[in-house]
This record gives structure tokens, sequence and C-alpha cells, in this order.
């Protein structure tokens, strides 16, 4: 018979300096009640490196010549990635019946360049940013002659892999149709492989949104889908990472987040869109900067 490892207790000051060195790194908050929950998503960590408390463990996230390895670890553990194709189906429509032909028609207006930038930030497993190909592929009369960049990041090395192999199981097509699945997938055994023809829409990387530098190198953007991301920060998290939204979006650019989300009390620098399917950001064609 086989007997687990004890779990090893985390007292106050180790779930606060934990707590404190996650938020530091990534903006992800863990309320004072949270501490059960990292206490025995980390424990496994410490029996792997043989670590008598969770203090040693922090040390070995700071100092250790394995930290950053470690550090994705952590990061890999307390994330959540719940997600599958064609979520919120509404926001969907309003994408592909109003914003796009909004977009795509102000361009033209303007003699802009034909080319279309769409960021998909907290991609997780893919779903999200193979979605928007697979709408845009759906609707070829819209971006015919149109150089299309879909670009998907995220935090997790882990689920980042995923997304690069593009091999899904039956969880992921919950709200995906028999005839979508067909034009775009290819069966794997008891899974689906996506096309090559979506993948080629799409560049897949990691990316903390914290970090300013690597956000810039990005680039200007048309559209970012951030959606059930931000509901994991704090205000003042919430604050930095839409002020880094606001600075990637060209102007008129949209934002669109979770049905559960919104900016309220962190920001007045993005008006609110009431469309017919649902309601969006965007930024304002003149905008002076960043408001809190």
């Amino acid at each position: 018979m086989l007997f687990s490892a004890p779990e090893i207790p985390m007292n106050d000051e180790e779930f606060r300096l934990l707590r404190d060195f996650i938020y530091q790194h990534c903006g992800i908050s863990f309320s004072e009640d949270s501490k059960f929950l990292l206490e025995r998503r980390l424990g496994k960590r410490l029996q792997f490196h043989r670590l008598d408390n969770f203090k040693d463990y922090y040390y070995l996230l700071r100092y250790n010549k394995v930290k950053d390895q470690e550090l994705n670890e952590v990061i890999n553990i307390v994330t959540t990635n719940e997600t599958y194709f064609f979520r919120e189906d509404f926001q969907l429509r309003t994408f592909t019946d109003e914003i796009l032909p909004e977009i795509i028609a102000r361009k033209k207006a303007a003699g802009d360049e034909k080319k279309l930038r769409i960021w998909s930030a907290g991609c997780s497993t893919g779903e999200e940013p193979y979605t928007i190909a697979m709408l845009l592929l759906d609707r070829p009369q819209l971006v015919e002659g149109w150089q299309v960049e879909i670009v998907g990041t995220d935090i997790s090395h882990r689920v980042l892999q995923i997304a690069r192999k593009g091999v899904y199981g039956a969880s992921s097509f919950r709200s995906t149709d028999a005839d979508v699945i067909r034009r775009h997938f290819t069966p794997l055994e008891d899974k689906h492989r996506i096309s090559d023809a979506v993948r080629n829409l799409v560049t897949i990387s990691h990316l903390n949104l914290f970090d300013a530098p690597r956000v810039s190198l990005l680039g200007r953007m048309d559209l970012i889908f951030c959606r059930n991301v931000i509901i994991y920060f704090d205000l003042q998290a919430k604050k930095k990472v839409i002020e880094s939204f606001h600075q990637r979006l060209r102007p008129e650019g949209f934002l669109l987040l979770g049905h559960s989300e919104s900016l309220m009390n962190v920001t007045n620098t993005f008006a609110l869109r009431h469309f017919v399917n649902d309601m969006v950001y965007q930024k304002p064609a003149a905008s002076a900067g960043f408001s809190l």
C-alpha cells in the first residue's frame, strides 16, 4: 500500500511572502482566505524539491539557480485555464457582424494599408485565437486582400504547448457546430487537430502582461480580446494591464472583455459602445493618454 507524503502547512508569513511574490511578477491576486488553496497547489513543489517549509521554497524562487524554471511551474499551477471554442457567442457575433466591418470600412475610407491585427491576451490553450481565425476564414468577403495577423499570448508555458500543437478533445467543442469541426479540423484518434489554414493566421507567444517592455514590442492593434483574465487581478493590477492595452490599441480600436468584467472604477479612458448583441469598449479617436 502506498502512502502519500504528509502535507506541509503554510503559516501566515509564508503565505504573504509567496502571495506578494506572485503578485509582483504577474498581477494575480490571492485574498487572505486563499492560503489553503495556495498551500494545496504548491505543496507538491516542496515535495519535489525535498523542502521542509514554504519559506525555503520562497527563497528557492528568489535566489536559486532554477528560480526562473520554478516560477514557470508556479504560474502553471496557480493559473486557471478553462476555455473552449466559440465561447460567449453573442460577443463573437458583435465582432463579425458589426465591429469588423466598421474597422475595415474606416481603414478603407482613410486609405490605410489593408492590415488587420488582433491580440488574444491570455489565450490559454489557444481556443480563442483559433476561433477568431475560423470566423475570419468563414467570411472571406470581409477580409479578401487583407493581411490578417492574430497574436495569442499567455503567461503559462504549459497551456501554450497545447495551443501550438492545436490538438483538442471533446471539452473544447462544447459550443462548436459539427460543420465547423468538419471544415476546420482533422480527426486524430479520439481528438481533432486544427487545420493549417487556421493555424497560419495565428502566432502563439509567451507573454507576461506585467512585462511592459515586451508588451510594447507587440506593436499597435486594431482589436484586443482579453476575456476572463482581469478578474484575477486586484484594482491596481487591472489599471496597469488596461493601461498597456490602451497604449497598444490604435485610435478607435476595440477592447473585448469577458461578460462578467468591466472597467468601472478602473478607467474612464475607454468609451462603452452599445451594439446589437453586446457592449464593448472602444478607444476614442483622439486620446490624450491613459486616465485613472
